[in-house]
């Protein structure tokens, strides 16, 4: 079983996966509509389960984590203001995508939402993944705090 911290860690190395797995079906696919479709196919799910890992996250494991630190206020407050620039973020790219943007359109957006959300991870695991290790939590909590892909 993996910690808390581990288990983390893992949830982000597969939403990497999945952002790339979106920028290839962008770059490998014909441009304009071809490539607008292939990437609501991708977007759906890396666009779902980015989502609802901050939700998780913003819903439980921030809790968690203050209850354990209280002085990482400041830090919670920077990790839920990225959650909401990479819900904007998100919205723009899947608005771009059933508009039938360009490859070049499309890459852009993904390039925005890859730095975000890159800067945003490690943050994260620099600041919390000691944390995570230490807070004591049933493994259906652990859950809960990481959303849908832990």
């Amino acid at each position: 079983m993996l910690s808390p911290g581990a288990r983390s860690l893992e949830v982000h190395k597969r939403l990497r996966d999945a952002l790339g797995l979106a920028r290839s079906a962008v770059e490998d696919g014909a441009s304009g509509p071809t490539a607008a479709r292939d990437l609501q196919l991708y977007c759906v799910g890396f666009c779902a389960a980015l989502t609802g890992h901050h939700r998780s996250e913003d819903a439980t494991l921030f809790d968690v984590v203050l209850a354990a630190e209280p002085d990482l206020a400041p830090v919670v407050a920077e990790l839920k203001r990225d959650h909401s620039m990479l819900d904007q973020l998100l919205g723009e790219l899947e608005r771009a995508a059933r508009s039938g943007a360009d490859q070049g359109e499309l890459l852009r957006h993904l390039d925005g939402i890859e730095a975000v959300m890159e800067t945003h991870f490690r943050f994260e695991e620099k600041k919390l993944v000691g944390v995570l290790d230490g807070a004591d939590r049933p493994e259906a909590d652990r859950q809960k705090m990481l959303g849908p892909l832990a």
